[in-house]
């Protein structure tokens, strides 16, 4: 099971929020790149970068910072955040990163997302951020009344490489991951599930473990890296990745 160590920028620097929230954001580091060439060092083979402050405007803020990144590691990134248009899309898949994630457009434009994972196969992935079991979107701060498991089966015949799927509420709060509802929805979907939002020990990374079978085959991992509950070496031990 993938391992994918979480850098989201926020006015160029290396930041964590509580819960999504903008206002409540703690620094880990003002070098994005030199954490991410920590992690490379540490062992991971994935980078998950999120734009937050793009996920707001809608459009790219912090892509400099994202581009010295990729340039910086061997490993694959992942990016998310503020990606809207086929341009900016492209852009970034021509640009270096790997996978883009598609979190916003996802629910508003379907069509974007069925012709970027025709067009790049293997390379897109969709977000679907919770907030009681409810779609978030525009950056977390607007709830729809589209049900996460709907919007994710919307995708099964597109081709989408995997849904990142994050409970807001456990996002940041160290308050551990939502597993059953993860492992729900990844049992009623054939595209592999990536979970995020709340890991904050080992022993959920175990958890999440036990439920592989359903169809979880990645796990986003921020705060519980940045502040040493989970030290790295044990958890790719722990996860096999």
């Amino acid at each position: 099971m993938n391992i994918y160590p979480a850098i989201d920028l926020k006015d160029g620097a290396c930041v964590r929020l509580l819960r999504g929230d903008m206002d409540q954001a703690t620094v880990f580091n003002i070098d994005p790149a030199e954490q991410a060439q920590r992690f490379e060092d540490q062992g991971f083979r994935w980078l998950h970068l999120v734009d937050l402050n793009g996920a707001f405007a809608g459009h790219p803020v912090n892509g400099a910072v994202v581009d010295t990144i990729v340039r910086s590691v061997d490993i694959p990134v992942q990016l998310g955040g503020g990606i809207r248009s086929m341009e900016t899309l492209e852009h970034w898949l021509c640009g270096g990163v790997q996978r883009v994630i598609l979190g916003t457009v996802a629910l508003r434009n379907p069509e974007l997302v069925t012709e970027a994972c025709a067009r790049f196969p293997g390379r897109v992935l969709v977000g679907i951020d919770a907030r009681e079991g409810m779609v978030a979107v525009s950056g977390w701060a607007e709830t729809s009344e589209v049900k996460a498991l709907d919007l994710a089966l919307r995708y099964e015949a597109s081709g989408v490489a995997a849904i990142v799927y994050t409970d807001i509420n456990r996002d940041g709060a160290m308050g551990g991951l939502n597993v059953d509802a993860t492992a729900d929805l990844a049992m009623h979907l054939t595209t592999p599930v990536i979970a995020s939002g709340g890991v904050s020990s080992l022993a959920d990374l175990e958890h999440l473990k036990r439920e592989a079978h359903t169809g979880i085959d990645g796990v986003i991992i921020g705060r519980a890296l940045y502040d040493g509950r989970i030290e790295p070496a044990a958890a790719l031990g722990l996860m096999g990745s």
